[in-house]
């Protein structure tokens, strides 16, 4: 990807209308991943921030994703990347209570590519935040997010990009129906995921991707494999950011 100017988040409005509930949880926190320490993870981080702009698109977001085993039931996925969302800051990626949550580890750019299944039926759009947060932040957001159970919020839930004349044209915010939000230790980044039907149809109960794929999850969105989509391709992303960023030369002393 060419690169960008940096963009930052400002969020006092936001913090006036909601209050200072949703912030000062993120003060308090503590690593998460003691063995992440050391010369080699800080050389990962710190290469992992400017992965945005270093590297090609098709290297953040491959132009297929294959899930072996990710479906409901271990069956096989494969989902095709429909478009790629012009990398910005996060004010028009994510609703303005996200917004407000990441907050402490601020917001240096994001990133957001749309899949559609083998099908066509099933469209989701995943996203990586670039914070401009250090470790003992990130980790003390991950920490909000797991005692809070802020995942399983769906008033958190990030941004579709709906992509004109594919079969995420029809995927908007009111579609949403699954999503998954990983607050990564070892990097400043935030992968993000959210997926819904590409028919246009509304979602009145969406259920998280951990949620729906749960055993013995049930209801319409667990059943529709959604959750599956937004869990597997998150998964795929990540793991290569992390391959990425380990592989990244050392900065010159």
């Amino acid at each position: 990807m060419p690169a960008r100017r940096p963009g930052r988040v400002a969020a006092a409005m936001i913090c006036a209308v909601l209050g200072t509930g949703l912030i000062g949880g993120a003060a308090a926190g503590t690593w998460l991943d003691h063995d992440s320490d050391g010369p080699a993870a800080t050389n990962t981080y710190t290469a992992a921030r400017e992965l945005w702009h270093s590297v090609p698109v098709d290297t953040l977001f491959p132009r297929t994703i294959r899930g072996t085993g990710a479906g409901p039931g271990g069956a096989d996925r494969e989902w095709t990347r429909v478009g790629v969302a012009p990398d910005s800051g996060c004010a028009d990626a994510l609703d303005p209570l996200l917004l407000t949550v990441l907050q402490p580890v601020g917001c240096a750019r994001m990133v957001r590519a749309t899949y559609t299944d083998a099908t066509h039926s099933g469209v989701t759009t995943v996203g990586l935040v670039f914070t401009e947060g250090e470790p003992a932040a990130m980790a003390a957001l991950a920490n909000r997010f797991s005692t809070e159970k802020l995942g399983a919020r769906s008033d958190l839930m990030p941004r579709a990009y709906p992509v004109k004349g594919t079969a995420a044209a029809a995927f908007g915010n009111k579609q949403r129906a699954s999503w998954t939000i990983r607050v990564l230790t070892d990097a400043p980044v935030v992968v993000t995921a959210t997926s819904g039907f590409a028919d246009g149809r509304r979602f009145a109960a969406p259920q998280s991707a951990e949620q729906a794929t749960a055993g013995g999850a049930s209801g319409p969105v667990a059943e529709s494999g959604l959750g599956h989509d937004a869990k597997g391709i998150a998964d795929t992303v990540e793991r290569g950011l992390r391959k990425k960023a380990a592989a990244s030369p050392e900065p010159a002393p």
